[in-house]
């Protein structure tokens, strides 16, 4: 089997490698069985809060952006015929488990598949369940930017998001996104595992240098809670995420889970 490894000071890169699934014992997951039209379970999940990133920014309450059918998780954004007093151009659907569940290491994996449309933006992700300005994190589990046809993943943290100090450490692989595939995030107290159908397709480790560490290299020994969305990008963010305001983005969910090590 041929592998690619890609060096730097503190990740490197094996495609083809097999993730470790042992001893692995089920500590959340929702297979979105509800009856078709339902709202996800409120014990698990609740509605993303608009703010003004571009990924949030016309997030809406409304049942046509976030229902169940078929044994899915639909999260669509819409154009804007229905709220009158809002003047979001669309609306866009996204949920969370903050305040609801949020772990520390552990395996997780979301089967989900969405459109390719210019300006399509979903995901699913991890963000922290305290907020340390000066620890920033984010895990993009996966997320797709408009009519690529690919799917990228991304590892933010302080050092290269809030110091500037080189790039967010991430992988793009070119994937019939259209179609299900599952997307995956194995993260160890020195490593995060990045993986799509069970293969590992980057690694992050840990940085063994002091003052990166300081800085915010590694800022992921600490709970995360999950969210799913679906979004539009920006006419300002790049050529694939110029949204058309005028039609239906759609990302269905088949179901997540997450996993931790048995003692």
């Amino acid at each position: 089997m041929l592998f690619l490894f890609l060096f730097s000071s503190d990740t490197f890169v094996a495609k083809g490698q097999k993730a470790d699934d042992r001893e692995w014992k089920l500590v959340f997951s929702d297979e979105f069985n509800q009856k078709n039209g339902s709202q996800p379970d409120s014990t698990k999940w609740v509605r993303c809060i608009r703010y003004h990133a571009v990924w949030n920014r016309w997030i809406s309450n409304s049942k046509d952006v976030v229902y169940i059918k078929n044994g899915h998780l639909v999260c669509r954004a819409i154009p804007n015929t229905i709220e009158s007093n809002d003047t979001a151009r669309m609306l866009t659907g996204a949920i969370e488990t903050r305040g609801k569940f949020s772990f520390q290491y552990g395996k997780v994996e979301v089967r989900m598949k969405t459109n390719t449309k210019r300006g399509n933006f979903p995901a699913a992700w991890m963000k922290p369940s305290k907020i340390d300005p000066n620890k920033y994190g984010e895990i993009d589990i996966v997320e797709m930017f408009g009519d690529q046809g690919s799917a990228h993943q991304t590892i933010h943290n302080h050092l290269t998001t809030i110091l500037k100090r080189g790039r967010p450490f991430a992988i793009n692989k070119n994937l019939d996104v259209n179609k299900w595939h599952t997307y995956g995030l194995e993260w160890t107290p020195e490593k995060l595992f990045m993986t799509i159908d069970g293969i590992v397709t980057s690694v992050f480790s840990k940085s063994s240098d002091r003052r990166e560490i300081d800085e915010g290299q590694w800022t992921f020994d600490r709970p995360f809670y999950l969210l799913l969305n679906q979004s539009v990008g920006d006419n300002g963010m790049n050529e694939y995420l110029s949204p058309n305001i005028h039609t239906v983005y759609e990302t269905r969910f088949d179901w997540i889970r997450v996993y931790q090590k048995e003692p």
